[in-house]
């Protein structure tokens, strides 16, 4: 059994050194590493589900996690992650997918008596593949080549998120105190708020993700970076804001599960963000952008948010329908609070006939909608801003666009004062043109006067 142990610890590990040493690409070799992290922890969720399904089991071993072997974790990892990666170019994805059932349905039972197969363990293994090896290869494969954007951030979102609320705790109840039960003993009610308070607390991280990908060009993984210096969204606010929000997640895990544990946890991420991630990171930088990243890092600071956002150059552009009364009411609250690097335009002014509130960033970026308006607020105040954020969780700017369409004002083309209002029938969400003005309806009453932009 020690040896088997010891072979399949040592054959990846290997193969992987071998085959990484041929690859000269930094980027190709992160990959390979960020596939390693995914598999490494796909495969600790499998082996939980394959003791509850009786998929297969381990034999009492010393270095053993939760039961499962450590050395054989991570030969499995290794083959179910970076090898293929690195092997990419040669092994398409569908034949390194075969291979790998080949492999692992030759090799589970020979490791008898280490390994005790259930009756349906081919099951477990089809699940794996599906469910831990392919979100691992396609992760590796699309950060390796610079593909997908979209989809290699989700990905990592999802990694990462494993990771960190729930890898990461329950590693810590292993060597400390505390334990999932004080989450799955909460009624439906309790989980229900605990969720939203995370998904709160989650909301500017995940902004900032966003930021990443849609502004930057890149992702969160080091190795894996923006193209272009960030400074909007919440990197207006804060220079770490995915990095304050880890740790703020850890300690709502660790008050819910009433563990000290994951408290020290915490305090181990802060302690490895301040004085190892964030020098080379600011390093990094400083070599990338120069003077741009010093004006920046002068005024936004690592872990205590501004105010009020950090000013980008050019300004941004908010287009809004001043004969709209919740626009106009929106631009009295904006031009009010005296917005930091926003100017607000009447929709009628735009060279293109305009459905829905605009938004134009100094970037380029546009959003439109409800969309437009949540960017608007990230140029208010930190309190503004979050509100801003939270609609810009997954699936909750389509719900606020859709309860703005049907409750408040459905989608209209911006127009001139004194048009004739579009009839109900003649308004549709898509229409390339406004409504004709030949139509028998009343004039528009003018919407409540809008205050002229700064």
């Amino acid at each position: 059994m020690t040896v088997a142990r010891w072979l399949s610890l040592a054959l990846p590990l290997a193969a992987v050194l071998a085959v990484g040493a041929r690859e000269r690409d930094r980027s190709v070799r992160a990959a390979g590493l960020l596939a390693f992290l995914t598999a490494g922890i796909g495969i600790a969720a499998l082996h939980e589900v394959a003791r509850l399904a009786g998929w297969y089991a381990f034999a009492p071993a010393d270095g053993a996690y939760r039961g499962m072997p450590v050395d054989l974790w991570i030969g499995w990892a290794a083959l179910w992650g970076p090898l293929p990666v690195l092997l990419r170019r040669v092994l398409p994805l569908p034949i390194a997918l075969g291979l790998l059932l080949w492999v692992d349905a030759v090799a589970m039972p020979a490791l008898h008596p280490l390994v005790s197969l259930g009756p349906h363990w081919l099951v477990g293994e089809v699940v794996g593949l599906l469910v831990v090896a392919l979100p691992a290869q396609l992760l590796g494969r699309f950060s390796a080549d610079r593909r997908h954007l979209g989809a290699r951030t989700s990905l990592q979102v999802g990694v990462f998120a494993a990771l960190l609320l729930w890898f990461v705790p329950s590693l810590a109840f292993e060597v400390g105190y505390g334990s999932w039960a004080g989450l799955t003993e909460l009624d439906r009610t309790g989980m229900l708020v605990v969720a939203q308070l995370a998904l709160l607390v989650a909301a500017p991280a995940l902004a900032a993700v966003a930021e990443f990908a849609v502004r930057g060009g890149g992702t969160p993984y080091p190795w894996d970076p923006p193209r272009r210096l960030v400074t909007t969204g919440p990197y207006a606010y804060l220079a770490n804001p995915m990095q304050l929000a880890a740790v703020v997640l850890l300690l709502f895990t660790a008050a819910v599960t009433r563990s000290v544990a994951v408290v020290l946890a915490a305090v181990s991420a802060t302690a490895f963000g301040a004085a190892v991630a964030g020098p080379h990171e600011h390093h990094d930088l400083r070599t990338r952008y120069g003077d741009s990243w010093r004006s920046y890092r002068r005024q936004v600071r690592d872990w205590w948010p501004r105010w009020r956002p950090y000013p980008s150059e050019p300004s941004a552009v908010l287009w809004l329908d001043d004969d709209c009364g919740p626009c106009a009411a929106l631009w009295r609250m904006l031009a009010r609070r005296h917005p930091v690097g926003l100017r607000i335009r009447p929709a009628r002014e735009h060279e293109h006939v305009l459905w829905r509130a605009e938004y134009v960033g100094g970037d380029g970026h546009t959003e439109r909608g409800v969309a437009a308006v949540a960017r608007g607020l990230e140029h208010v105040h930190l309190g503004w801003a979050f509100v801003g954020w939270t609609l810009r969780l997954p699936g909750a700017t389509w719900l606020a666009q859709l309860v703005t369409d049907a409750m408040i004002a459905a989608p209209h083309p911006a127009r001139p004062r004194g048009e004739p209002c579009p009839t109900p029938s003649s308004v549709s969400s898509t229409a390339p043109s406004p409504p004709s003005a030949s139509t028998a309806s009343p004039v528009c009453p003018p919407g409540p006067s809008a205050p002229q932009p700064e």
